[in-house]
This record gives structure tokens, C-alpha cells and sequence, in this order.
């Protein structure tokens, strides 16, 4: 590492200098160790451990896609190894000991309880603009609170029905309330059943000191801002808007993304700079869009801040081991296309809302990791208790090994006892990967 003396501009905002420069492969490993895939952590693989996991991510994406399991079982999976799925599930929505709770974050997240009063940035925000997608009746919105109130928790079934009766998107006028109280904070989920959300009252589930927090605009970010930067070592600007979507669904006059840079210095997180690579490399492409600057060299280098846990722990060579496994495709490691350009020379997107004949590697398709590099991916079905790897590509012949690791580990955690390979890419590649699944 070096001490360079840059300055940084963000948004119209002059942050400090950078203290340290950090080399693009110290950056890879401060990430993935903040990510918890590199080295040893104190999680275990048991409903605590779970719970630790989302802790030091900050938020775990949800989605309805449902392949070998849902994305928030596979988030915890990847790094802490076979976990009971049903242990996972209790660690998200515990029946009688809340210690998350469901919000827009990057997405529909699942969100450690305790991070409740730092998103009252986006409940007055939205609260402000008073409207999301749909037109709110108040006099349905109160009579969902007179319900909640005198009856405990309800699916929106229970309230009513979630449907209007037409197209999948169609809610109802109930439906459309009580997301509404949600997102205005006014109800809270913090436990699922057969994957509906259960609504209840604040007042009943949080502890006393969460539920009377109201923390300024500038707080909450710059809270948010520390989660970042703990989930990720070290982030840039785009990070830090991106992995909470700060600019997502608030109101336009509230600026939160010009905010960042000042929340990220109150959170005591430390300027830093990745050092660029050669013009039309592979990682200076993923870097043109990252508010960089060139060097003398004509070298370019991205500008961020760093987590002073992560950096002291990177400055003191610590390195571990790297697992081994199969990422959901919304896993927050590769949230950020650049920054999974930028950090593993890897392209990676969702093709599951794609037609089938323009998708280029499938319909769910789970990045492999492996080495701390994203060494290939691969399209998997089930077939009763059959895994089958529907398209498999690999970006060299020696991830031929780590993938049929993987591939048997996914199909043991899900119950299944034999693997099926179809399409190999490149075919060149195929044998040694049968070969190496073979004896597994």
C-alpha cells in the first residue's frame, strides 16, 4: 500500500485525500472477506450463525424464484456451508424472538431488527411524496390498523385477499394498504408463513428503545453508510448509494445520494483509493464509470472509502482460506455489475426475465466461486433428487475441480444424490469436469 496525495470529488463535494492505496486484488480480498467468503469467521452453522451472517451483510435480497432454494436460503448457504434450510429460515422470521424484519433496502431485504430507525430517512421520504405506486385510501388504511390492532398479526389473505382479480400484479385495495403502512413504517413484517408476509403493529414486536429512535436524515445515512462499508471493506460512492438504494423510492428534494460523502466521513470510515489498471484491460473497463482519475501512466484509479476494521486487518496480510460454492444470482457480493467487473473480470446478469431464446447461460444462473475469483457459473434444475447442471460454463479448465465441489455440496444441501451435466462450455472442458464430479 501507498500514500498517495489525490483528492476526491463527489457529487459537487470535496472529500479529503486518500490515505491509502490499495492494490485491485487487496480490494478483491478485503471484499470477500467482509462478505464472508475468505478466511475464518466465528459463524456456525446454526440459527446464530445465521444470524450473524445477516448482521455483518446488512441485507439479505429476497425473491420469489424458487430453484434449488429461495435466494435468502442459498445468501447464507454459500457462506456458512449445509445449514439445516429450516434453521435459516427460523433466523429470518423467528415466531417468538424477532431479530429481523422485511424492507426496501437494495430490494425487498431482509434487515437485522436493529437497523429499523435508520430507514425513517425513507418513511418520511415516501411519507412526503405520499404515494409508491398505487392510489392510497386512507379509510382502508385505518381500518387495516383497526384489524391489526384488535385481532394480533395477518397475511393479507387474512385481511382480505392480496388480489383484485385480474393480472398478478392487480392488488387489492387491502393489499395495496398495507404495503403502504409498510412502507411508511406505520406496520412492520418480521416473520413470513408459506411465504406471505405476516403485518403487525410496531408497538408489538420492537424493543422500546428501537421503536422511540427518530434519527435525523444525516444519521441514518451515515449509519447505513458503516453497514456498507462492513458489508463490503471497502466501498466506492456507487456503493455506497447501491447496496441500500438510497435514491430509491424518495422523494427527489431529499438528495440523499448527495449526502453520501459527508455520511461517510461521519461514519469514520477511511478515504482510500484502488489503483487502476492498464487502459483496455478487462478491470479498467469495469472501472470507466467510477469517478476515477488517471495518472501520469494513464493508469486509472477508483476513489472510495474503507471499513478501518477491514483495512487494518488487509494492511496485516491476513489471507485464509477461500470457499468454494455456488452464488445466488441476487447474492449481495455481485449486486453491482461494475463493481463485479471491476473487482473479478466477471460479466454477470439475471437472465431469469429474459425469453428463453436470448438468454446466453440460462435461467437462474449461479456464479461459482472459488480461489476468490468467480471461476465459472452454472444453470441448475432438479429432477426429483437428481441435480441437473443445465448449462455449465467455465472460464479455464482448472475450475473443472471447484465446480464439481460445488456442484455435489448444492446437491446434498438440497437433498438430492446424484448430479446430471448437459451442456458444458467450452465442450473442451467437458470430460475433465465429468471426470472430476465423478469422484466427488
Amino acid at each position: 500500500m501507498s500514500q498517495p496525495p489525490v483528492t476526491l470529488s463527489v457529487m459537487g463535494l470535496d472529500a479529503p485525500a486518500a490515505e491509502v492505496t490499495l492494490a485491485p486484488d487487496e480490494a478483491r480480498r478485503m471484499i470477500l472477506r467482509a462478505q464472508g467468503f475468505l478466511g475464518a469467521n466465528s459463524w456456525n452453522r446454526s440459527r446464530a450463525g445465521v444470524g450473524a451472517m445477516l448482521r455483518q451483510v446488512g441485507a439479505v435480497q429476497l425473491d420469489t424464484i424458487s430453484v434449488l432454494a429461495r435466494s435468502h436460503e442459498l445468501v447464507a448457504y454459500a457462506r456458512l456451508g449445509p445449514v439445516p434450510r429450516q434453521q435459516i429460515e427460523q433466523a429470518y422470521w423467528h415466531a417468538a424472538k424477532p431479530a429481523a424484519f422485511e424492507y426496501w433496502a437494495h430490494a425487498a431485504s431482509v434487515l437485522p431488527i436493529e437497523q429499523w430507525p435508520y430507514f425513517a430517512f425513507r418513511r418520511r421520504a415516501l411519507r412526503a411524496r405520499g404515494v409508491r405506486w398505487h392510489q392510497i385510501h386512507q379509510e382502508t388504511c385505518d381500518k387495516v390498523l383497526a384489524r391489526l390492532r384488535a385481532e394480533g398479526p395477518l397475511t393479507a389473505t387474512q385481511l382480505g385477499g392480496a388480489k383484485a382479480g385480474g393480472p398478478w400484479w392487480d392488488w387489492s385495495e387491502v393489499k395495496i394498504a398495507v404495503e403502504w403502512l409498510l412502507d411508511t413504517g406505520d406496520v412492520i413484517c418480521v416473520r413470513r408463513t408459506g411465504w406471505r408476509r405476516v403485518y403487525d403493529l410496531p408497538e408489538r414486536v420492537l424493543p422500546e428503545e428501537l421503536l422511540g429512535a427518530e434519527p435525523s436524515d444525516p444519521e441514518c445515512l451515515a449509519y447505513l453508510a458503516g453497514v456498507t462499508a462492513r458489508a463490503l471493506g471497502v466501498v466506492t460512492h456507487a456503493d455506497l448509494v447501491d447496496y441500500h438504494r438510497l435514491n430509491y423510492l424518495t422523494s427527489e428534494k431529499s438528495q440523499h445520494t448527495r449526502l453520501v460523502a459527508d455520511a461517510a466521513l461521519a461514519a469514520g470510515l477511511i478515504p482510500v483509493a484502488i489503483a487502476g489498471a492498464a487502459p483496455g484491460s478487462r478491470a479498467s473497463r469495469g472501472l470507466r464509470d467510477s469517478r476515477g482519475l488517471r495518472d501520469s501512466r494513464g493508469l486509472r484509479d477508483s476513489r472510495g472509502w474503507a471499513d478501518p476494521a477491514a483495512l487494518a486487518e488487509a494492511s496485516a496480510g491476513y489471507r485464509g482460506r477461500n470457499r468454494v460454492t455456488l452464488l445466488s444470482p441476487f447474492d449481495s457480493l455481485i449486486w453491482d455489475r461494475r463493481r463485479t467487473r471491476q473487482m473479478f473480470g466477471f460479466e454477470h446478469s439475471l437472465e431469469a426475465y429474459v425469453p428463453k431464446h436470448k438468454r446466453v447461460h440460462g435461467y437462474f444462473t449461479m456464479p461459482l466461486l472459488a480461489g476468490g475469483r468467480l471461476a465459472g457459473r452454472v444453470d441448475p434444475a432438479r429432477e426429483g433428487r437428481t441435480l441437473v447442471a443445465r448449462k455449465v460454463s467455465l472460464e479455464r479448465a482448472t475450475a473443472a475441480e471447484p465446480m464439481a465441489q460445488a456442484l455435489r455440496e448444492a446437491a446434498t444441501w438440497v437433498g438430492c444424490d446424484d448430479v446430471r451435466l448437459e451442456q458444458i462450455e467450452p465442450a473442451a472442458h467437458a470430460a475433465r469436469l465429468a471426470a472430476a464430479l465423478a469422484g466427488t
